[in-house]
């Protein structure tokens, strides 16, 4: 008899998550699935190519409960996720990731005796400022297994107190679907692209890619001017592009901040326009978490400016600097990898396209014992 998963998506990045895993299901008849779209964050790009890229059928459930605060959004997500786990009950549940979705539906889900698996579990910041780090402590303490990207994670779990025979390395979905994408895109006609037809603006000449969403560094005035002028420097050496998060767009509007011309800055970018974009830069700046280990998949050079990390695996194997927020640091970072002084990182163990079938093999084991 076959058995029931419920996939949980919020947001964009978590459908790249679960794609991976929705493959490597079609590929097996003893598992079942449902997608499920909590509709955390409402992405109108999100039509039928969007998941025809992914190569995944449209969520079976959309919830549209998007907007509100941090609390109402989870509550609302709650009530309407206990609705469908009741009227049609899962074997178990899998949630990806860090956001209000993989709390509120961790919770509904054990409060129903139902099973409740976490990929991407025991990543920690130390940084209970970030929403996402509640999240992530929360959901890994009432879940049942562990999918971890690397080691960190299970060390992590471990001192928490958390059996070992549930943690599970399995390696990174998330390198999974960067890799499928990756051939998808040699495929692909990029003709159309804004990221195509800046590249071609700028003729063989290089750059850089920038992203910058954390509330640390755009929200203040003050953080925010301090980057900005730092890119501004940078980018007397090397031409930055500048995919602006909505809110990021704002704030530099809304502080007044000029970044000059050597910035070109654009609106935000679709998954396959962006890969095309920050997949042949020179380096990238950001203060992304899944950047930070895309780059380090793809072997491009990255400086994360944020003070803290939840991916090691990153800094300490791969090709990411954590330079923090200072200045000196990030202009630092710059001029090694500008000078040919880079470090050169590579690519983690079991960071192979492989994790999702992995994922589905332990799950098919643990739910037809």
């Amino acid at each position: 008899m076959q058995k029931k998963v419920y996939l949980i998506a919020g947001a964009r990045p978590n459908f790249m998550k679960i794609a991976p895993i929705v493959r490597a299901l079609q590929q097996q008849d003893r598992l079942t699935y449902k997608i499920v779209h909590t509709g955390q964050h409402y992405d109108r790009e999100m039509n039928d190519v969007f998941f025809e890229e992914l190569g995944i059928p449209q969520p079976d459930i959309f919830m549209a409960a998007g907007g509100g605060s941090h609390s109402q959004q989870t509550a609302k997500i709650m009530v309407a996720f206990e609705e469908y786990c009741q009227t049609e009950p899962p074997d178990a549940v899998l949630v990806v990731g860090d956001v209000n979705s993989t709390l509120a539906c961790s919770i509904v889900a054990k409060k129903l005796h139902i099973p409740v698996a976490h990929v991407e579990a025991g990543l920690r910041s130390g940084d209970m400022c970030m929403p996402e780090e509640i999240n992530r402590l929360v959901t890994d303490s009432i879940t049942d297994w562990f999918f971890v990207t690397e080691p960190s994670g299970q060390q992590h779990l471990l001192q928490e107190g958390k059996p070992a025979s549930a943690i599970h390395y399995v390696g990174h979905v998330m390198v999974d679907n960067l890799l499928y994408q990756v051939e998808q895109l040699a495929r692909a006609d990029t003709s159309n692209f804004e990221t195509s037809q800046l590249k071609t603006s700028l003729g063989n000449q290089s750059y850089g890619v920038v992203t910058l969403h954390r509330p640390s560094n755009v929200d203040s005035p003050d953080a925010l001017e301090r980057i900005s002028l730092t890119l501004k420097q940078i980018a007397k050496r090397l031409p930055l592009v500048f995919p602006a998060h909505p809110r990021t767009q704002n704030n530099l509007k809304k502080f007044n901040i000029d970044l000059g011309p050597n910035i070109l800055l654009m609106g935000p970018q679709a998954y396959m326009p962006f890969l095309h974009l920050w997949k042949d830069a020179t380096l990238v700046l950001t203060d992304s978490g899944g950047l930070q280990e895309e780059t380090t998949a793809l072997g491009v050079p990255c400086i994360t400016i944020r003070e803290n990390t939840e991916r090691p695996i990153t800094v300490n194997e791969g090709t990411n600097i954590l330079a923090g927020t200072r200045p000196e640091r990030i202009l630092a970072a710059v001029d090694d990898i500008l000078g040919g002084r880079g470090k050169q990182g590579r690519r983690p163990h079991l960071w192979d396209g492989n994790a999702a079938r992995r994922i589905v093999e332990i799950l098919t084991r643990e739910l037809h014992p």
